[in-house]
């Protein structure tokens, strides 16, 4: 989604640690992770990837243990994953991913939303070939690191594409880190030979690619970037992928 927005997200989710907002939001994730595949995060790799990304968050272990103990309460609320499309202003389109137990008030809420900022839902699967759903991990680069052998020994299990990114810091100062994509089905296998390699992966997600991505001048980033806050900011909405360069 390009810097702008990777900016955009950090400082979102600083407020949000701040205000212990993010943390039901990841706590979800988590539950119906472990409701899914089990409470072992080493036999349930959807689990794991959900308890790093509350750890990158800063989630105390206190929550994380207790979000995993709720999958087998007898009262756990019945939560869906739902996708929901969408087009915004200046051509934007957009997958807006919830987690929800009840999706009358979550789809009335982004209606909502959307409608009041020149947005509109669409029809499921009107962006089916606007986006490919990709494996994505990302990493801090080291000094030492062989990114060359890395790539040709991941190729074996699903790697696509290993990039390197600078990641803008509130410090003002830029953090280099290596971006690894690869097949949606692979997800599993990558994150483990991450793993084996020795590699602290710092985030981890099924992440939704635009085909073509559309660029928008300030202006118009700003606009649309309202929108996105309000999106993100509705309990049920766990993220939003866009076609935004």
């Amino acid at each position: 989604m390009g810097r702008a927005f990777e900016y955009r997200k950090a400082a979102k989710l600083k407020r949000w640690g701040a205000m212990s907002r993010i943390f039901p939001k990841l706590g979800r994730v988590i539950t119906m992770a472990a409701k899914e595949g089990g409470p072992d995060p080493e036999m349930n790799p959807k689990l794991r990837t959900a308890i790093l990304n509350a750890k990158a968050q800063n989630m105390p272990k206190d929550n994380i243990e207790a979000a995993i103990k709720r999958a087998s309460g007898k009262d756990v609320a019945d939560i869906k994953e739902i996708a929901y499309e969408a087009k915004g202003p200046h051509g934007t389109l957009m997958y807006i991913e919830t987690a929800t137990d009840n999706g009358t008030r979550t789809v009335a809420n982004i209606r909502a939303i959307l409608v009041r900022n020149g947005g509109e839902l669409l029809t499921s699967g009107s962006l089916d070939f606007m986006f490919d759903r990709k494996s994505v991990f990302e990493f801090d680069k080291k000094e030492d690191a062989d990114l060359e052998e890395l790539e040709l020994e991941l190729i074996d299990y699903g790697l696509e594409e290993l990039e390197e990114d600078k990641i803008p810091q509130e410090t003002g100062e830029d953090k280099e880190i290596v971006r690894v994509y690869g097949e949606y089905a692979s997800f599993g296998e990558l994150s483990k030979a991450l793993e084996d390699h020795g590699i602290e992966i710092t985030k981890a997600a099924l992440q939704r690619i635009p085909s073509v991505p559309l660029e928008l001048d300030e202006e118009q980033m700003d606009e649309v970037s309202e929108l996105i806050d309000k999106l993100e900011d509705d309990e049920d909405v766990q993220a939003v992928y866009t076609n935004l360069a």
